[in-house]
């Protein structure tokens, strides 16, 4: 059974930029790329980075964040009342 996040989660506002990496941190270990379920990170040259949808897609777990040992990956919520709504669960 495949699950669509739009069943799970619907967006509010525009949360503006929630999530970045530091290039001059990343070592490349891929952990983000691992750990994110929706897909968003993606190694490239060696370094991560992160979709240009990335809002539209991220259900803002802070995955990514707490895998990251090198602190290359910045995440902080969106102001309250914008970002992703759960519908379930």
């Amino acid at each position: 059974m495949k699950i669509e996040l739009s069943e799970i989660s619907e967006r509010v506002g525009d949360p503006g930029d929630f999530l970045s990496v530091d290039h001059e941190k990343c070592v490349g270990c891929g952990n983000c790329v691992k750990i994110c379920i929706v897909n968003i990170w993606r190694m490239r040259g060696g370094l991560a980075y992160i979709a240009d949808d990335y809002k539209e897609k991220c259900l803002e777990c802070g995955g990514c964040w707490q895998v990251c040992d090198a602190e290359a990956v910045n995440f902080k919520y969106p102001a309250g009342g914008t970002g992703v709504v759960y519908k379930k669960g």
